[in-house]
């Protein structure tokens, strides 16, 4: 697993995994999964967006703004790209 944080990526208009400021994965894409810590648990989630256009974590709180969520996906998801 890459583990870092969400951050919206300009190039891509997508959020992405930043590690140490250095992006990991450029731009999650829609059904993307990932991992979320949320109080030092970790969720099973996927990146969606609703009809307004704002990006969300599936069965979350997060919707729009996901800046520095902390976050991990599979290395093996990564590498596939």
């Amino acid at each position: 697993m890459i583990t870092g944080k969400l951050g919206y990526n300009p190039k891509t208009k997508r959020y992405g995994l930043l590690v140490t400021d250095l992006w990991e994965h450029t731009g999650l894409h829609c059904g993307e999964r990932l991992e979320i810590e949320i109080d030092g648990v970790w969720y099973k989630t996927r990146m969606e967006m609703n009809p307004k256009q704002q990006w969300y974590l599936v069965g979350t709180p997060y919707c729009g703004d996901l800046e520095n969520i902390r976050a991990r996906v599979s290395r093996t998801l990564q590498e596939s790209r």
